[in-house]
């Protein structure tokens, strides 16, 4: 008891140094003090704006040039990494995304799962989902996934691609993938950023198809959204996809017989759950008159509504309209990043965007290859002049004293020949002639190699016809069948109304 009385004394004598040198020196500004006023707004100003940017940049909002969210461009440049033509675990592919992504695994599975059930991109094996009834996908370590013949054909090609470093600069990441297809249209996208929010809506994959074929001819088009979960729609208000356009979507809703009423299919946005809690809540306030409500919905929407006894379905059906989700109003903004800003523009616009994007694109891949091609019967002509003219057998050759000694013979032996050649020879080629093997020397045939620069130069010949042709290139890239997805080639989901009185007011 004298021991912890001691610690006391001891503790209470030592209390007011440590206090004394732990002190702080700061004194509350004066908060009429116009310097403290100037230093928090430029914490604002500065700190503030910093985030809102990187959220509208790097989070929320989709490019214009490959129609991607940044953590989606990850997720494909990950499964292109990964890629040989088997099904993956959805658990390994977000953790290899992660290498590219810093916001963690949550966002990283969402997004991949939301690409999944889109069904363009990505084949999917497992339970996804399914967007009809709102059920979630199983857990990423029981599902499966890989790119789709439509991605590895459209949206990769190393070569016109422009990289960056990841954000721990140990690898490298496309700043935006050679998409050769109005994605940001066929997908749609959605995201809140900080001031400002992106609704972009989905379009069909054979509209816009025709669209895009439309514009290449300098013709007309109009696109309008197609929904995966269908219903009609009224787009007289739709303002070619600009802030400011409304589209009313309305359920489909018919009659089994006087007293049951089926939905079969819904606003987009919404799924079956949502759908029937409202109109239980509409029964609940005394605005239906119905005695039961069932959700059948399995592969396809199945909402039963059993009316009251006596209760007309005619006018049930305009109550559902009025009082529940059966209709809804879509306020669209096509909101995109261009030129590291954000930019309000049309779908019209983000078409013409992609189509001129497109035609780039080939118009490089064009190029690149008739340059491959160019360098390839370059060597062949060399080699078959080293080979035929035994410039290897040479005395000055096989003497050298140096590698540029040889090298500079070779050049020397070479120099009556520039004329035929496809440009200038360079020490680097001549290395690769040293490199040679003497077996290939042997086996060398002067009519194998003649057939060879022949079809070569034929190619050639093609690949600059090609390339002066860009929009005739461009148009058969849309328009043949191997591109298109066959479980896309379907009509329209979604009935489309122009008419504003098409959709009649609920009563």
């Amino acid at each position: 008891m004298n021991d912890e009385t001691k610690d006391d004394e001891i503790l209470e004598q030592q209390a007011p140094e440590d206090q004394k040198e732990g002190h702080s020196d700061y004194k509350p500004v004066n908060r009429f003090d116009a310097a403290a006023v100037h230093h928090l707004s430029g914490m604002y100003q500065n700190w503030f704006l910093d985030y809102a940017s990187y959220v509208i940049l790097e989070r929320a909002v989709p490019h214009l040039g490959d129609g991607l969210k940044p953590v989606q461009r990850r997720i494909l440049h990950s499964m292109k990494r990964m890629d040989d033509g088997r099904f993956n675990k959805v658990a390994n592919i977000v953790g290899h995304t992660m290498q590219f992504h810093p916001h963690g695994d949550a966002s990283i599975g969402d997004a991949l799962v939301q690409m999944g059930q889109k069904d363009l991109l990505i084949d999917t094996q497992g339970n996804w989902g399914n967007i009809l009834t709102g059920s979630s996908a199983a857990a990423p370590r029981y599902i499966e996934a890989r790119l789709s013949k439509f991605a590895l054909d459209t949206v990769f090609n190393p070569k016109t691609t422009d990289w960056k470093m990841s954000y721990d600069g140990r690898n490298k990441e496309p700043i935006t993938l050679p998409v050769k297809f109005p994605l940001l249209l066929a997908q749609g996208a959605e995201g809140i950023a900080v001031g400002l929010s992106s609704k972009i809506l989905p379009h069909n994959f054979c509209e816009i198809c025709d669209a895009a074929i439309s514009y290449l001819h300098d013709q007309p088009f109009q696109l309008f959204p197609d929904f995966p979960t269908a219903g009609s729609i009224d787009v007289s208000k739709y303002n070619d996809g600009q802030r400011g356009g409304v589209v009313k979507v309305r359920a489909k809703i018919e009659k089994i017989d006087q007293k049951t009423l089926v939905i079969r299919e819904i606003p987009f946005s919404k799924t079956s759950e949502t759908l029937q809690d409202s109109i239980v809540k509409a029964i609940e306030k005394g605005k239906i008159k119905a005695r039961k409500v069932e959700d059948l919905t399995a592969a396809s929407v199945e909402i039963q509504v059993h009316l009251a006894p006596g209760v007309s379905s005619d006018k049930t059906i305009d109550a559902l309209f009025a009082f529940t989700d059966c209709e809804i109003n879509i306020s669209p903004n096509c909101c995109v990043i261009e030129d590291n800003k954000p930019k309000f523009l049309t779908i019209s616009d983000v078409l013409r965007h992609s189509v001129d994007r497109t035609k780039d694109l080939i118009r490089q891949e064009l190029e690149i290859r008739k340059n491959e091609l160019l360098e390839q019967l370059h060597f062949q002509s060399l080699e078959k002049i080293f080979i035929e003219e035994r410039i290897y057998k040479d005395k000055k050759f096989e003497q050298a004293p140096t590698i540029d000694a040889v090298c500079e013979h070779i050049d020397d032996r070479l120099t009556p020949y520039y004329p035929t050649l496809v440009r200038e020879v360079t020490k680097d080629d001549i290395l690769k002639l040293l490199e040679i093997k003497m077996q290939r020397i042997l086996k060398f045939n002067k009519d194998k190699a003649d057939e060879l620069m022949a079809r070569l130069k034929a190619e050639i010949g093609s690949s600059r016809t090609n390339t002066a042709r860009t929009t005739r290139a461009s148009r058969n890239s849309a328009t043949s069948t191997p591109s298109r997805p066959r479980r896309w080639q379907k009509p329209t989901r979604s009935s489309i109304s122009t008419a504003p009185t098409a959709l009649s007011a609920p009563v």
